[in-house]
């Protein structure tokens, strides 16, 4: 363990967040992969089969990340476990889309505390562990609605933009002790639950992207684990957009 990162990555068992975990496994880390605690020990095993991944390699936990106590217990007793977090990967999201009068309070609320109150309390703990050990690697998932907006999701994009301008924030409080945070905002992604949409929709999709085309999950996690790298230890507080071209900033 002693020569492996320790990685801690929420929203772990989606499409995004299991190529990620997927990929910080290739890069000889050992991953803490946070799950919902609406999952059992048997969704995280069957995960780790569907997904090809090594079960040595990777500690499960169930983790409401919107509570902000038990995140800072849950993240203390990997500290405790493992020595230390070495990098954070904030992943976890949902939506609830709805135009903008038609939103709820409890609509807002969720996307809100899930997206980004969420990296709040996932950060929180870890960051002056990190300072402390001067260094280590935040990188926060948003997505290319987060910088260019999108109908229907004012809670989303919301959540989304305000990673990046606390991904910049936290960049400058980092960076003296070797700490970087950065973003990677994908644009569509071909994860399981959007190659389920009817083929004229996902066709639709498609023709707005100058690459005419969906990221894969893989595409999208590569760019995570660059980020996470040694390789990456000069950058902090920037975004990197995989779009295909969707939006330019």
């Amino acid at each position: 363990m002693e020569s492996k990162k320790i990685a801690v990555v929420t929203g772990a068992l989606g499409g995004i967040g299991s190529a990620i975990v997927k990929e910080l496994v290739n890069a000889n880390c050992f991953v803490v992969a946070v799950a919902s605690p609406r999952r059992t020990s048997a969704d995280i095993d069957a995960w780790l089969n569907e997904q090809s991944i090594n079960p040595a390699a990777v500690h499960g936990i169930f983790l409401d990340v919107t509570d902000h106590e038990a995140c800072q217990q849950q993240l203390n007793d990997v500290i405790d476990e493992f020595g230390r977090i070495d990098i954070l990967v904030n992943n976890a999201g949902i939506t609830r889309d709805t135009s903008f009068k038609k939103m709820t309070l409890t609509q807002w609320q969720e996307v809100i505390d899930t997206n980004f109150n969420s990296m709040f309390n996932m950060t929180h703990p870890v960051f002056a562990h990190m300072c402390a050990n001067k260094s280590g690697r935040i990188i926060n998932i948003s997505s290319v609605n987060g910088q260019k907006g999108q109908f229907g999701q004012a809670n989303y994009s919301a959540a989304k933009a305000g990673m990046i301008g606390f991904s910049k924030a936290l960049a400058y409080e980092g960076a003296r002790a070797g700490v970087t945070v950065n973003v990677v905002a994908p644009g569509y992604t071909a994860t399981p639950m959007v190659e389920k949409m009817r083929d004229d929709v996902l066709e639709s999709i498609k023709a707005q992207v100058p690459m005419q085309r969906l990221a894969t999950p893989t595409e999208v996690a590569q760019s995570v684990a660059y980020l996470a790298s040694e390789q990456a230890a000069y950058i902090t507080g920037e975004t990197l957009a995989i779009n295909g071209g969707l939006y330019m900033n």
